[in-house]
């Protein structure tokens, strides 16, 4: 039996599998947390990784021979000429570089940005939090000589660190935001405009069967990339597949054969682990719009489930707009939830709670239909995440996605991407390992889809006009 390890660094832990190469069969796993924040010393990173790891190698009977780290996308670590961090790495969700990103999108124009990098910059991007770092802490700055990603930083330290040599790939490259994902090279002229002509080393970009050098125990490194990209390759989406993941908040992204181009910025233009390409959409708001409601309604999630079903389509007129946090997709940042439709005969907790997984799954199937503008197939829906498991939202799905929608058994994807990557980087060869993802297919029944999504675009055009993209510009609010 062959071992390999799949690690996700995300936000909040390090999750580890080990997986027998062959069958993909999952040999053991752990966790260890990670500090909370937008600001956080790497260092913190490599104690979870290594923390993990020795837990799941103590439980093996066989060596690790190879391993692939899939790290959380965008976030800025800068190590000066001895190797050590600069100061401590901002993450994704840290967005004290939104005047920055601002200022990047009036200097260029977001066409131009499109065209160049796949994307529109946002605070999320690693290149707007250069452009702070340059802006406010300019001594920083110049001690900076190399700028890696999370997984980056973390594959070169299990490669021992020091002299190593850093790499990542095209998926992960693709989220900074001077990248081409379309050429697949870097553009160190947009780095240097965002970095005060600073000009700072960059990782090795590898092909999505290359290595990145030795780990612990001799083990191959894969060439590791983002959680999104690794989150595809566990479920094994392919082209037409979309995967729809209802986490804390929402992302939806397609596995293309070409790249895509958005200057609303709705849909950012990543590169895939497997030479393909990745169209995605975030959303502020999904699954905490369930547990909102069932708070709303002195109940937990079962509950909510139970009087949802119970509810006929439509929720007796009541629609929920569910920007309880704001919202990206649209692009309303400042908007709150709203709840039309009341009249005394439908208030009733069932349609609450009906308005609730409606509302939700009409926030996420904007970034369905932003992906069709684009002129990206969709042949099924892979939907993810903990609110994927509520019967109501296997029933409600279907009919607002327009396709049939296949809900994986849970697992930890991001790490089991890792894996297969690592696998794949040890035999070599085309393909990845084909390893089976069992799955729960739904279809719709009662054919009320379109009238619930009218309803949903109807209560946007009334309370919200016309929105605002991402660059600036207005569009209708039923894109």
């Amino acid at each position: 039996m062959t071992v390999v390890l799949g690690i996700d660094s995300s936000t909040q832990s390090t999750k580890v599998l080990a997986v027998d190469a062959d069958s993909g069969r999952i040999l053991g796993q752990a966790r260890a947390a990670h500090p909370d924040g937008t600001e956080v010393d790497a260092e913190h990173w490599w104690t979870a990784c290594n923390q993990a790891m020795a837990e799941v190698v103590d439980g093996l009977s066989e060596p690790v021979a190879a391993i692939s780290v899939a790290g959380q996308q965008h976030g800025m670590v800068t190590v000066d000429a001895a190797g050590e961090a600069v100061r401590p790495a901002l993450l994704w969700n840290d967005t004290r570089s939104a005047p920055q990103a601002a200022e990047l999108v009036a200097a260029d124009g977001p066409q131009t940005w499109a065209r160049r990098t796949g994307l529109v910059p946002v605070a999320s991007f690693t290149v707007t939090k250069l452009a702070w770092l340059a802006a406010h802490e300019p001594d920083n700055a110049d001690r900076v000589d190399s700028v890696l990603l999370p997984h980056d930083w973390l594959t070169w330290r299990l490669a021992g660190g020091g002299t190593a040599e850093a790499c990542t790939d095209r998926g992960d490259a693709s989220g900074t935001g001077y990248f081409s994902g379309r050429e697949g090279v870097w553009l160190p002229d947009v780095l240097g405009e965002a970095f005060g002509g600073r000009q700072p080393r960059l990782p090795r970009v590898l092909g999505p069967v290359e290595t990145a050098g030795r780990g612990p125990g001799g083990a191959v490194l894969g060439a590791g990339t983002g959680d999104n990209m690794a989150a595809g390759l566990g479920l094994a989406a392919g082209p037409g597949d979309v995967v729809i993941s209802l986490g804390t908040s929402g992302t939806v992204f397609a596995v293309t054969e070409d790249a895509t181009e958005d200057p609303t910025g709705i849909v950012a233009g990543f590169c895939d682990a497997t030479g393909r390409f990745l169209p995605l959409v975030c959303t502020l708001n999904a699954a905490r719009v369930l547990t909102a409601a069932a708070a709303m309604l002195d109940t937990d999630l079962a509950g909510l489930d139970a009087l949802a079903l119970r509810a006929e389509p439509g929720a007796g007129g009541l629609t929920l707009l569910p920007y309880l946090d704001g919202e990206r997709t649209p692009n309303l940042p400042d908007a709150t939830g709203t709840l039309m439709g009341l009249r005394r005969d439908n208030m009733t907790p069932e349609n609450l709670a009906r308005a609730a997984v409606e509302g939700m799954l009409c926030g996420l199937a904007e970034g369905l239909v932003a992906l069709r503008d684009l002129g990206v197939a969709v042949r099924r829906v892979l939907l993810v995440g903990g609110a994927a498991r509520s019967a109501a939202v296997q029933k409600v799905a279907p009919e607002l996605f327009g396709v049939p929608v296949e809900v994986p058994e849970p697992g930890e994807y991001v790490a089991l991407g890792a894996a297969r990557q690592a696998a794949w980087a040890l035999a070599g060869g085309e393909h990845p390992p084909a390893w089976p993802v069992e799955s729960v297919r739904f279809e719709a029944e009662e054919g009320s889809g379109s009238a619930v999504w009218e309803a949903h675009a109807q209560a946007r055009r009334t309370v919200h006009g016309r929105i605002q993209s991402t660059d600036g510009s207005t569009e209708t609010a039923d894109r």
